[in-house]
């Protein structure tokens, strides 16, 4: 009989639309390559951008917030692996799991570490500079590094979030497990199909809008654009991305080669047009999928600190990393004109995606420690003292106010 692995989706799975969407398609293909019958979970609404998780196999089931349904449901289907996509999903459903499947071996897959995001944004909008104690005094942190203590296993996608977790949070590294994007490796093949520099026009960015970040960088790409375009002025900036905000609508400007365009079924497609992609992104957290798709389209980019933070560690960047507006256009522009300094940032790209995101390397690890942790999950869970700790108290807390508030709807909505 084959193992089950339960995902608990904070949304369905919109690969078109975001990093994160890329990212659990990823996960999904990992385990139905491990003969594992896979079901995704959801509380969300289904968008229209939501792909067919059942074409690929997969079972497909809708769940409620602070429900009893869902003790049942797990109760019966007793998983080996529950896997919760993002802390909040952990938050909901965890306790659930430990009380009616507790044998599951519990997964949590950060996606980006919320509290870092949150607090950068905080700091930037006060003006002040990002300080690690400001984590420390987050009430987010508490709630996710919690929900990191209470899981058997955490998927970290940064190296900087790695050594987060490990130096500052003092998280024992037997509950963390590296993972970035699991990308197939760069070949010969796959670089002659790219358009070569002669070929190439323009700049891009690409972003999901529901994502405050992306919203944040194109708005600097606002003010760094009017030096790009002094220096080349028929050159133009497109923007692309999903659930576009009026905020960006009304950036559009056409006469200055400053383009919205929306969403894009076709996204690489659209990168791999473009000679170069803009991404100054000031605060945010994981790492960045518009990043590793412009090096697999061998697309160079040039982005900031935090842009390429946690993506690339000792490798050179395939373009350049500038936070400050001026010296970020003119990287922009040197690459955008110099044909062989384009080149070999663009060989830095396919470096970086075989070295530290190709699959074949990465998958084997994950194997090993998933085997290593499940095959003797009551020892593993022995030395994790304070996640059994916090899950008795989270039990106790989160179970009786998701029963009040399970019985305030019933009152609100009794049934007919």
């Amino acid at each position: 009989m084959k193992k089950k692995i339960v995902i608990i989706g904070y949304v369905w799975v919109e690969p078109n639309s975001s990093a994160a969407g890329s990212r659990m398609l990823q996960l999904i293909q990992l385990f139905l390559n491990l003969d594992y019958k896979v079901v995704f979970a959801s509380p969300a609404q289904k968008s229209d951008k939501a792909i067919d998780l059942q074409a690929l196999g997969v079972t497909e089931v809708s769940i409620q917030l602070n429900s009893s349904t869902f003790d049942s449901y797990i109760k019966e289907l007793l998983p080996e692996i529950v896997l919760f996509d993002r802390f909040m999903m952990e938050e909901q459903f965890g306790w659930r799991v430990a009380q009616y499947s507790p044998q599951s071996m519990r997964i949590l897959d950060l996606e980006d570490l919320h509290f870092l995001r949150k607090t950068r944004h905080e700091c930037l909008k006060k003006n002040i500079s990002f300080n690690t104690e400001y984590l420390l005094r987050s009430d987010q942190t508490k709630r996710e590094i919690a929900a990191i203590l209470r899981c058997d296993m955490t998927l970290v996608i940064s190296s900087y979030e790695m050594r987060l977790l490990r130096d500052v949070f003092n998280i024992d590294e037997r509950l963390l497990c590296y993972l970035p994007f699991l990308l197939e490796k760069i070949t010969s093949i796959d670089k002659e199909k790219w358009l070569p520099f002669s070929e190439r026009h323009d700049f891009l960015f690409i972003g999901n809008f529901l994502h405050t970040p992306n919203v944040d960088t194109v708005l600097q790409l606002k003010n760094i654009w009017k030096v790009i375009r002094k220096k080349l002025p028929k050159a133009k900036l497109t923007i692309y991305g999903a659930y576009v905000t009026q905020q960006i609508t009304q950036l559009h400007k056409p006469n200055e080669g400053f383009l919205i365009k929306g969403y894009t079924p076709d996204a690489l497609e659209r990168i791999g047009e473009a000679r170069i992609m803009l991404a100054p992104i000031r605060f945010g957290a994981g790492i960045k999928g518009k990043l590793t798709d412009a090096m697999r389209c061998g697309t160079p980019s040039i982005t900031s600190t935090i842009g390429a933070e946690g993506m690339h560690d000792s490798l050179p960047w395939n373009g350049a990393i500038e936070d400050e507006i001026e010296a970020f256009a003119k990287k922009a522009i040197t690459l955008y004109t110099h044909e062989q300094v384009w080149k070999e940032a663009q060989k830095l790209g396919v470096t970086l995606i075989n070295e530290r995101y190709n699959k074949e390397k990465l998958i084997p690890f994950f194997i090993e420690k998933l085997h290593l942790i499940s095959n003797d999950l009551a020892q593993h869970r022995l030395h994790n003292f304070f996640g059994e700790l916090l899950h008795y108290k989270t039990l106790q807390a989160t179970k009786y106010l998701s029963k009040w508030i399970e019985e305030k709807n019933s009152e609100e909505h009794p049934k007919k």
